[in-house]
């Protein structure tokens, strides 16, 4: 008999379904990743430690969605790049049209975050700036639990995700659609 310290990781199995449903349902999936030495990404398009990903069928090429990391090619300003980014570092998945999914616990820090402009050492990740939120009770979350996107009013029809055809806005991180320059409502599920 299993524990529940000793357990595998629910994120995979969670990141794997809503892939599935957004492919079902014809959205675009995306991936919030909180970047760090472990994440092999294209660090010109880091933004405040962290990048968004479109892990479409479209976007990307040998993808595999594994319990330990996703992995896939992907082009960058017409450069094919090798991404690979560990499970434990992806912080959301959601669809580009809706902004509907699901975010994760911020990973603990192991490293200072990495950005295009090299981020200082001391410099507080985006975790330990904006912590979670439990939308119902204007709490913070436990970290321990699994909170999900709640959509906004309506979706944004701009594609403010990293993609082989959309570079980054260099002014702003990308965000979800509808979540109208803030962060995401988030609810706790039990």
């Amino acid at each position: 008999m299993i524990n529940a310290l000793e357990s595998s990781s629910t994120r995979p199995y969670l990141i794997r379904a809503l892939y599935e449903w957004c492919t079902d349902n014809g959205f675009t999936p995306y991936v919030a990743v909180q970047v760090d030495d472990t994440v092999q990404v294209p660090r010109e398009y880091v933004k405040n430690g962290e990048i968004v990903l479109n892990i479409s069928f479209d976007a990307t090429s040998s993808l595999k969605l594994g319990n330990d990391f996703i992995e896939f090619k992907a082009r960058f300003a017409g450069t094919a790049r090798e991404i690979s980014v560990p499970v434990g570092r992806v912080i959301a998945i959601y669809a580009r049209e809706n902004g509907q999914g699901m975010a994760f616990p911020a990973p603990a820090p192991t490293t200072a975050p990495a950005d295009a402009a090299g981020a200082s050492a001391g410099a507080p990740t985006p975790a330990a700036r904006t912590p979670l939120r439990d939308a119902s009770r204007g709490a913070e979350a436990d970290p321990g639990k699994v909170v999900h996107l709640i959509s906004g009013e309506g979706a944004a029809d701009d594609d403010t995700a990293t993609t082989a055809s959309t570079p980054p806005d260099p002014e702003d991180p990308p965000r979800p659609p509808g979540s109208g320059g803030s962060r995401p409502s988030l609810k706790r599920i039990k």
